[in-house]
């Protein structure tokens, strides 16, 4: 459930895109909207978007989903999600990126998501300094929720946005450094970087998944919870079953993302 609330009308200027030594090779919206026939995908990856409220978690969602952006500032109420299809390195992988609230109320109702979460990106608002010191709050309690060895990216959002910029680079790339995680400054406004920060993700969670799966990964395909990288696309039945499954828990966890949302 998203709620629209206000309306930011400072002007930006569009800033250059940074270069992360995490970068992704580049890719063009066509290359990466690609959809297998009927639906069908290689591989279901889960990842989540975490940081302050108000730093662009729900802009940066819209902007890789939908390629669009607004103005409006976008409050997510407990859990919301979309989901895309990519091709990379040869396989149609569906992303399922889950947006949580930042707001301190939803806490306990957003932790529960990352236990399941494949790929997690941080994000902080470069022109808010409180949402950058946060981050080290937000990375330990991925330490704390999240499985082990699950794949992260630092996003300094907002770079577009130079004359309120408060966080360099720099600082972000030392925080990236200390936290051991990639990278990337991004605009969702002017679409800077968004690409990459997905993609760059995406595939570090599919290079840990190959290698955690290793020459057995064929003979160990049918596991509960295993991922087939050697067969083809996953049966249209699978992924629609995958949808309602994810649908449904969606709801239920707003009912009571809502009753939380009016007790405050």
């Amino acid at each position: 459930m998203l709620l629209l609330l206000g309306c930011r009308t400072t002007p930006r200027t569009k800033a250059a895109s940074s270069v992360s030594k995490y970068q992704s090779a580049r890719l063009t919206r066509s290359e990466g909207h690609k959809m297998a026939p009927n639906g069908q995908y290689h591989i279901l990856l889960k990842m989540l978007l975490i940081g302050d409220s108000g730093v662009g978690k729900s802009c940066l969602l819209l902007r890789f989903c939908d390629d669009a952006w607004t103005p409006s500032f976008i409050t997510t109420v407990g859990i919301d999600f979309k989901i895309r299809t990519i091709e990379l390195d040869g396989k149609r992988i569906k992303l399922q990126i889950w947006d949580t609230a930042g707001q301190e109320r939803f806490r306990t109702i957003t932790t529960a998501y990352y236990r399941g979460a494949m790929g997690i990106l941080l994000v902080y608002d470069v022109t808010d300094e409180r949402s950058f010191n946060n981050i080290r709050t937000w990375h330990a309690n991925i330490e704390q929720h999240a499985s082990e060895g699950v794949n992260k990216l630092l996003i300094g959002n907002k770079c577009d946005w130079t004359e309120k910029k408060v966080i360099t680079e720099q600082q972000g790339r030392e925080l990236a450094d200390e936290l051991g995680v990639g990278y990337l400054e991004t605009s969702a406004k002017t679409n800077i970087n968004v690409e990459e920060a997905f993609f760059t993700l995406a595939r570090e969670v599919k290079n840990r998944l190959v290698d955690t799966a290793g020459p057995d990964a064929a003979a160990g395909a049918n596991r509960p919870g295993a991922v087939n990288f050697n067969s083809g696309p996953s049966a249209k039945a699978g992924c629609c079953h995958s949808v309602r499954l994810g649908t449904a828990l969606l709801l239920s966890l707003r009912s009571i993302s809502v009753m939380a949302y009016h007790r405050v």
